[in-house]
């Protein structure tokens, strides 16, 4: 079985980058194809064959990406597969748009539905300051996004979602039936830490964007004063930094062993926003700490209210607040929340998408 693999582009590491590594796990063999690549960014596919599109020789594209989206849906449909049996995208966005020949399985890994193009888009020209010229056309072009979008899709054979939260959204924009595999999270890399040394501060981690809505943390602990610990970058970091009282401590980018450290140690992780799939939740849960979540997305597929966690009904910074001071009055059971993390493992991943991959192969050569 020849197989090739798919992805958005390779400009930072992130969740999408994590499932990627284990694709290249079970096929080591396999190319990758994207749009564009950042060798500094995104270190870990140096020694993988990486195949670009046209779009990596035109300046800044890397870093401005997004405002390209005509040049991103010309240069995903213009990769040559017709060499494979097998070809596996994994996309949030242009990766499952490949043209791909009768004779080829196309399988997705679906992250989510194109998020500016199906979501609120006024709101995504909000999150990355573009200009405002730019802002008033970007509601006319994503209706011919859309529309291609749908089209293009239906050259997808089989579609994974990767939780129940995107599966919903895959039958409602593409009216597309698929099946549920949650991403791989490294599980076995975190441990717990005992009672009576963890220590007295709240987490927050992740990209500092508009969406991830920190600044409900913020406020809410500024009023709480309680301590937290803030981790990770973008482009929200210095409205965060300003927003912040003397509680708050600001952590940056640190090592993944670090990480694995303040995780262990913590009251409690917050997140207080609406993900496809949190996996820096299942992280938290990995290191037996309870999770104070917003009531949305993913995370109600893994959070059991009191007992591996506490949700908030709404996404404001009042509603965490009493979740919070809610938490402060319960008791958990660190051994029984990291038990519930064990069923993302890499292993399990693998084994999963492997299996149904190579299945939906046969399926496919006997039709």
């Amino acid at each position: 079985m020849k197989i090739a693999l798919v992805h958005d582009y390779l400009v930072q590491n992130g969740g999408a980058e994590k499932v990627l590594n284990c694709l290249t796990e079970i096929w080591p063999e396999a190319p990758i194809h994207t749009i564009l690549y950042d060798k500094k960014r995104c270190s870990k596919c140096k020694s993988k064959p990486v195949k670009t599109s046209f779009l990596q020789k035109i300046p800044f594209t890397k870093k401005y990406h997004r405002l390209f989206p005509f040049l991103m849906m010309s240069a995903i449909e213009q990769f040559n597969l017709d060499y494979y049996d097998v070809v596996l995208s994994d996309s949030s966005s242009f990766a499952k748009n490949i043209v791909t020949a009768p004779s080829t399985l196309h399988v997705c890994y679906c992250h989510t539905p194109m998020p500016y193009a199906w979501d609120d888009c006024q709101y995504y020209t909000q999150e990355f300051g573009f200009p405002n010229w730019l802002k008033r056309m970007v509601p006319h072009v994503m209706n011919y996004v859309r529309v291609w979008d749908y089209f293009s899709t239906n050259g997808v054979d089989q579609f994974i979602a990767n939780s129940k939260f995107v599966q919903g959204r895959i039958k409602k924009y593409y009216q597309r039936n698929s099946i549920v595999i949650n991403p791989p999270v490294a599980v076995d890399k975190f441990y717990l830490t005992p009672e009576e040394e963890l220590g007295d501060y709240f987490l927050v981690t992740g990209r500092m964007m508009k969406y991830k809505k920190m600044d409900l943390v913020i406020k809410a602990f500024n009023e709480l004063k309680l301590p937290l610990k803030v981790v990770g970058r973008g482009i929200e970091f210095k409205n965060l930094e300003r927003m912040a009282g003397p509680t708050i401590e600001f952590l940056g980018r640190i090592s993944e062993k670090e990480l694995r450290e303040v995780y262990s140690k913590t009251q409690a992780f917050i997140f207080p926003q609406e993900e496809d799939f949190g996996i820096v939740a299942i992280e938290a849960l990995a290191s037996g700490r309870p999770v104070i979540a917003y009531k949305a997305g993913d995370i109600v597929e893994h959070i059991e209210d009191n007992e591996t966690g506490v949700l908030f009904e709404e996404q404001t910074w009042e509603s965490l607040m009493k979740a919070i001071q809610k938490f402060q009055k319960l008791d958990f059971d660190s051994e029984y929340i990291r038990k519930t993390a064990f069923g993302f493992s890499e292993k399990i991943f693998r084994d999963k998408i492997k299996k149904e991959v190579e299945n939906k192969y046969k399926e496919f050569k006997n039709k």
